[in-house]
C-alpha cells in the first residue's frame, strides 16, 4: 500500500507523463477540430515549458545538492 501512496515506479516521472499526455491531447483536439492552431500551440509550449523546467531543476539539484561534495570520514 505504501508503494501506491508514494507513487511506486512512477514516483519520479509523473510530471513527464502528465506533460506528454497533455501535449498529445492538445494535438488531438486540434486534429479533431475542437481547438484552433493558436490554442494548441499555447498548450504545447506551456506543457513543454513545465517539462523542461522540471528537467533543469533536477540537474541543478544533482550538481548543487547533497551529492555535489565528497564528505570525508
Amino acid at each position: 500500500m505504501q508503494k501506491i501512496i508514494s507513487g511506486g515506479f512512477l514516483s519520479g516521472h509523473r510530471t513527464y507523463i502528465i506533460s506528454g499526455i497533455g501535449i498529445l491531447s492538445a494535438v488531438g483536439a486540434y486534429l479533431v477540430g475542437d481547438t484552433d492552431i493558436f490554442t494548441m500551440l499555447q498548450s504545447v509550449f506551456t506543457l513543454g515549458g513545465i517539462y523542461f523546467l522540471r528537467k533543469s531543476s533536477e540537474t541543478k539539484r544533482n550538481k548543487n545538492g547533497k551529492h555535489s561534495r565528497k564528505i570525508s570520514e
